[in-house]
C-alpha cells in the first residue's frame, strides 16, 4: 500500500485560506464600535452587510472572484516587517556560519562540557541536562518579564547548532528558546504587551497581582522543562527516533568539516574592524553614559554601554590575537548584549534588531578578509538558502487578511460572549479562558486582541461577580498558549522557517503538550474566583 504523503506546508496554509474564505460566506459580518452610555464608554456589536471573500471584496467597487489569491499578496504586506527581518538575518547569519565561529564556539563548549562530566555530581546529573535547564529558565524569564516574541527567531540560528552537537534534534533546539519564551510569555508576570495593555484597559492598577502570576510562571516553566527533558534524552538514546532525523541532516552537515580542520588564523583586516567597533562603542558609551532599563512599572539606571566598551575593548583584543574566530563570537555576545539593552532601555523593535545583525554580519564578513562583493554574494547566498521560511510567513498572514476583510472575527466574538451569560464564575472564567484561546487562533497579536476583548470582558466580568483580574488571567493563558501551534502566527511560523521544520512536524510533536498547557491553565483559573489573592 502506498504510503500517503503529507502535503506541504504551504499547501496546508493555503487550503486554511479557503476554509476561512468558506466561513465569511457563513457567519455573517459584524463590528464592534465604542459608544458612550451615562459617560462612560463601552464597546457595542453591530451587524454588518455580508462581505463573503472570494466573490466580494473588501472595498466598494464590482464583486471580484480573486479575494483569497489577493489575500496573499495582502498577507506578505501584513508581515513585510517579520519577512525583511528574517531575510536580513538569514544573509547575516550566512556571513557569520562562512567563517566557522559558531562551530568554533560549540567545538570549545563541548569540550569544557566533557571536562564537567569527569565530575561525578554533573555526571549524574547530566551536564546537557542543566544546560537545556539554565537556557529554558533564562528564555523563560525574556519572555515572561519584557514579552521577548520576534527576537526568538535569531536566537534559534543560534541554539539549534548546540542542540544538534549535544546529540539532539532541531526541535529541542527551538524548544530551548521559542518554547521556553512563548510559556514565560503565558505566565506573564511584567509582560507590558499584554498584562500591561490588558489592565490598562480593564482599568485596573499595572502589574498588579504579580504574586500570583509568579506562582503560575513557575509551575509552567517547570512543566516545559521536564516535558523538554524527556523528549530530549529519548532523541538523545535512539537518535532516529526523531520526526526530523532526516531533515536535520542539513544541521548536521552544515560545519562540513571536523574542529580539527579549522585554521585559526587572524587577518589584518580583522584588527581594523575591532578598531572601528570599539571607537564607536566609546563614542556610544559617551553620548550615553547611563541606560535606563524599563521593566513593568520599575526601572533601573545604569551604565550599560560603557560597561558593554570596556568589556568588549578587552576581550577582543584578546580574542584576535587567539583566533579571528573567537573575535567573531565576541562580536555576536556583543550583540546579544546590545540587543538586550536596545529592547529593555530604548524600546528596540525587530528593525533594530534586524539592522544590529546586520551590521554583525558585515563585522564577520571583512574580518575574514572578504571583500565587499564576496560580502554581497554570501548575503544573497543566506537569504536565498532561508527564502522559503520568508514565504510562509506571507502566506500564513494572508489567513488573517481573509477574516479581517470577510469582518467575521468580531461576530465570532460576540457569539462566543453570549454564552457566558447565567453561568457561575468558575464556568464563567473558564468560558472567558476559552474564548480568548480560540480567538488567538485568528488574532495571535497579544495586544490587538487586548484591545478588542478587554472592553468587552472587563466590563461583563463585572455583572456576574468575577474580578477583572480574573478576566486578565484568562486573556493571559487563552493568549499565549497557542501561539505555539497556531499557523497564523508569523512568529511560529518563521521560527520554523529558520529551524527547517515543516509546520505539519511541529503539530505533531507539540500537540499534546498544548494540551497539557491549556488545562494547567483551566486549573490554575479556579483559585482566582475560589481564594482570596493578593490584588484579586
Amino acid at each position: 500500500m502506498k504510503k500517503r504523503k503529507v502535503p506541504h506546508t504551504f499547501v496546508i496554509v493555503f487550503f486554511i485560506i479557503v476554509i476561512a474564505a468558506v466561513m465569511t460566506w457563513i457567519i455573517p459580518p459584524g463590528k464592534y464600535v465604542e459608544t458612550q452610555a451615562n459617560g462612560e464608554s463601552q464597546m457595542t456589536f453591530y451587524y454588518q452587510d455580508q462581505l463573503p471573500q472570494e466573490l466580494a471584496a473588501d472595498f466598494q467597487a464590482e464583486p471580484q472572484t480573486w479575494q483569497v489569491f489577493s489575500a496573499l499578496f495582502k498577507g506578505f504586506v501584513k508581515q513585510s516587517n517579520i519577512i525583511v527581518f528574517i531575510l536580513i538575518i538569514g544573509g547575516a547569519f550566512w556571513i557569520m556560519n562562512k567563517s566557522r565561529a559558531i562551530d568554533t564556539g560549540i567545538y570549545a563548549f563541548l569540550r569544557f562540557t566533557k571536562r564537567l562530566e569527569k565530575n561525578s555530581f554533573f555526571r549524574k546529573i547530566g551536564v546537557n541536562n542543566i544546560i537545556i535547564v539554565l537556557v529554558m529558565i533564562l528564555f523563560s524569564l525574556f519572555g515572561s518579564v519584557f514579552g521577548m516574541s520576534e527576537e526568538t527567531i535569531a536566537f534559534t540560528l543560534i541554539v539549534i547548532p548546540l542542540a544538534i552537537s549535544m546529540g539532539y534534534d532541531s526541535i529541542v533546539g527551538v524548544c530551548m528558546v521559542y518554547v521556553a519564551a512563548h510559556i514565560g510569555f503565558s505566565g506573564a508576570m511584567l509582560n507590558p504587551f499584554t498584562i500591561g495593555i490588558a489592565q490598562g484597559i480593564a482599568d485596573i492598577p499595572l502589574f498588579t497581582g504579580i504574586g500570583y502570576r509568579a506562582v503560575c510562571w513557575v509551575i509552567l516553566t517547570i512543566v516545559g522543562i521536564v516535558f523538554v527533558l524527556i523528549y530530549a534524552n529519548r532523541v538523545k538514546k535512539n537518535p532516529k527516533s526523531s520526526i526530523m532525523y532526516e531533515d536535520d541532516a542539513y544541521w548536521r552537515n552544515l560545519g562540513g568539516q571536523n574542529a580539527e580542520e579549522i585554521t585559526y588564523y587572524t587577518p589584518k583586516k580583522a584588527w581594523f574592524v575591532y578598531g572601528f567597533i570599539a571607537i564607536v562603542l566609546i563614542v556610544f558609551a559617551i553620548l550615553y553614559p547611563t541606560s535606563t532599563l524599563k521593566i513593568g512599572n520599575s526601572s533601573t539606571t545604569l551604565c550599560l554601554l560603557p560597561i558593554g566598551a570596556a568589556v568588549f575593548a578587552i576581550l577582543g583584543f584578546f580574542a584576535l590575537r587567539k583566533s579571528v574566530h573567537y573575535f567573531i563570537l565576541t562580536m555576536l555576545f556583543g550583540t546579544v548584549y546590545y540587543l538586550i539593552v536596545g529592547v529593555l532601555g530604548y524600546d528596540w523593535y525587530i528593525m533594530e534588531i534586524a539592522s544590529l545583525f546586520l551590521f554583525m554580519g558585515i563585522a564577520s564578513g571583512l574580518s575574514i578578509d572578504k571583500s565587499a562583493s564576496d560580502i554581497a554574494k554570501l548575503f544573497v547566498e543566506g537569504m536565498g538558502d532561508i527564502l522559503s521560511a520568508a514565504v510562509i510567513v506571507g502566506l500564513a498572514g494572508g489567513i488573517v487578511i481573509i477574516l479581517q476583510d470577510g469582518g467575521i472575527i468580531d461576530t465570532i466574538l460576540y457569539g462566543l460572549s453570549k454564552s457566558m451569560h447565567n453561568a457561575g464564575q468558575i464556568v464563567s472564567v473558564e468560558i472567558m479562558y476559552g474564548i480568548q484561546t480560540l480567538i488567538n487562533v485568528v488574532i495571535p497579536s497579544g495586544s490587538a486582541k487586548a484591545a478588542i476583548t478587554m472592553p468587552i470582558m472587563a466590563p461583563f466580568s463585572d455583572l456576574i461577580g468575577i474580578s477583572r483580574q480574573s478576566t486578565v488571567m484568562a486573556f493571559q493563558f487563552g493568549d499565549g498558549f497557542t501561539n505555539m501551534i497556531t499557523p497564523t502566527s508569523g512568529v511560529l511560523i518563521a521560527t520554523l522557517g529558520v529551524a527547517r521544520i515543516p509546520w505539519e512536524k511541529w503539530v505533531k510533536f507539540i500537540w499534546k503538550f498544548i494540551l497539557v498547557l491549556i488545562v494547567i491553565g483551566a486549573l490554575l483559573l479556579i483559585p482566582t474566583v475560589t481564594m482570596e489573592l493578593a490584588g484579586f
